[in-house]
């Protein structure tokens, strides 16, 4: 090569190339959690512009001495939160828009020039290291929390919606919820879930995650054990580090969570437990009956809290409904949560909570420094759509149409991966866990490789807590046409043969 190629090869090569990230040693994250924080802290400082290319993993693993994979698990992380974007064939290069890009434009406030570091609280710094976000998803294959558009439920509600625009000389509401909405809600899971209560005993929230933090503040304080599912829902660890608890998980296999430890006195009993019984997210087991039952009596000799969280359970395609783990409660151990998220709308931002009789003063005193009251627009359209019959109709349209997306994605990966990846057809939920026939065991390596094609499977090792396991990955058919499952089947298997050719 001679120095006219070399001047013009160094010339193409981003600036980039030449930045070492600083990654705390001290930080308690993995690898891939520090860099990622690492780049990200350059990005919003300025040192690290938009337009400009990250290094090849290879590169930057020379560079930088860090594996490839971590590397890799970083600039995903990076791109799914939108400092980043990869361009297929190209690289993967800093977005227009970003923090640092905003920074130049004065669009926000530098900070003041100290070295002193900007104090955070310990238990943000947690969340921030601890995993995942729930950054909104980019609209391709296979994301998950998609919801398919059903023409006649939103006529329905749009129409029930123009009978409550009136509200100019409205006060605040009740803070507990609509009663309307909670009697209805009362009905539903009653008959639907075999839940229990009263509508006294329930709370409207903004979704699910609302509940949690609600239910996790009152019955935990900080440094308290709760022990979750391994691996977890990840907005639900991160409610919990951001209340200070300390953490431990309990493995998950095809029976839910494994409850031997429990029975054999080795562990210290938690001020509560947080578990998704009915449909584990993210593996997909169901909660056999003798460790439910060896769960609430555990919980109700040493006096721990379980929070039962029922987010997907209008979508069972086998058998009969599962029960609800608060419907065998017989000491009131049990809190439950559901959501309208993936029955109607996740824009509505309705979720609730049920709460033991006697807590509910202690619930009610609680929720006003959280939140005034929930929003009674949504709650008076919903509750008029439950009360006036439509909802089971919309559920039956809603499941036949899961049910055909999730038999075509399974048949379609059967037919085109399965050397690759052996399907398990899930009888329940809106996501599909996959795992690895041997051919491949790094999942955020097929992750992040696909999000580069254009696909998104969510590697399930980003939520584990202590799991080793990088075998499994997950994909959402909610909301999927042909065309899409299609597509994303066919650049998966392009994907696993450029993974098998290197």
């Amino acid at each position: 090569m001679n120095d006219e190629t070399l001047r013009l090869a160094r010339r193409r090569e981003s600036p980039v190339a030449g930045f070492l990230p600083h990654v705390d040693a001290g930080a308690p994250a993995s690898l891939a959690r520090k860099l990622y924080l690492a780049l990200r802290e350059a990005i919003a400082d300025g040192r690290l512009n938009a337009g400009q290319r990250l290094p090849s993993s290879r590169l930057a693993a020379r560079e930088w001495k860090l594996s490839r994979g971590t590397i890799t698990e970083a600039y995903e992380i990076l791109i799914a939160e939108g400092y980043a974007a990869a361009r297929h064939g190209s690289g993967t290069y800093i977005v227009s828009g970003s923090t640092g890009d905003r920074l130049e434009t004065g669009e926000l406030l530098a900070p003041p020039a100290t070295s002193a570091r900007r104090r955070i609280a310990h238990a943000v710094t947690r969340v921030l290291t601890s995993g995942p976000s729930l950054e909104p998803q980019k609209l391709l294959p296979f994301v998950t929390g998609r919801m398919a558009h059903d023409g006649r439920t939103a006529g329905l509600l749009n129409r029930i919606a123009g009978r409550h625009m009136n509200y100019a000389f409205e006060g605040y509401g009740d803070i507990q919820g609509e009663p309307t909405l909670r009697e209805a809600i009362v009905a539903h899971v009653a008959a639907s879930r075999g839940v229990r209560c009263t509508p006294e005993q329930l709370f409207i929230t903004a979704g699910t995650q609302q509940a949690l933090d609600l239910a996790f503040r009152v019955l935990a304080s900080p440094s308290d054990r709760v022990i979750v599912e391994d691996p977890c829902y990840p907005p639900a660890r991160q409610c919990l580090a951001l209340n200070g608890a300390t953490i431990v998980g309990l493995p998950v296999d095809q029976f839910g969570i494994m409850t031997e430890d429990l029975t054999s006195g080795s562990l210290e009993p938690p001020a509560l437990f947080y578990v998704t019984p009915s449909n584990q997210y993210p593996v997909g087991s169901v909660l056999s009956l003798p460790r439910r039952l060896e769960l609430l009596a555990y919980a109700r000799e040493h006096g721990c809290w379980i929070v039962e969280d029922d987010y997907d359970s209008e979508f069972r395609y086998a058998g009969h409904p599962i029960a609800s783990l608060q419907g065998l409660d017989q000491a009131d151990r049990v809190l439950y949560t559901g959501t309208f998220s993936k029955a109607l709308l996740p824009s509505l931002r309705l979720g609730y909570l049920v709460v033991p009789l006697d807590l509910v003063p202690v619930f009610r005193a609680v929720r006003p420094a959280l939140d005034r009251c929930p929003p009674t627009f949504q709650q008076r359209v919903v509750a008029d759509f439950l009360n006036e019959g439509y909802f089971p109709a919309h559920l039956r349209r809603l499941r036949e149409r899961l049910r055909a997306s999730r038999d075509m994605l399974a048949a379609l990966l059967q037919d085109r991966v399965s050397e690759h990846l052996s399907v398990k057809l899930p009888d329940q939920g809106i996501n599909l866990t996959v795992q690895s026939t041997g051919t491949w065991t790094k999942d955020t390596v097929v992750s992040s490789t696909a999000l580069n094609r254009g696909v998104i499977v969510m590697p399930l090792s980003r939520m584990n807590l202590a799991s080793s396991d990088t075998s499994r990955l997950l994909l959402g058919f909610s909301g999927l046409s042909e065309q899409e499952a299609d597509l994303g089947t066919r650049l998966l298997a392009e994907v696993f043969k450029g993974l098998s050719s290197e």
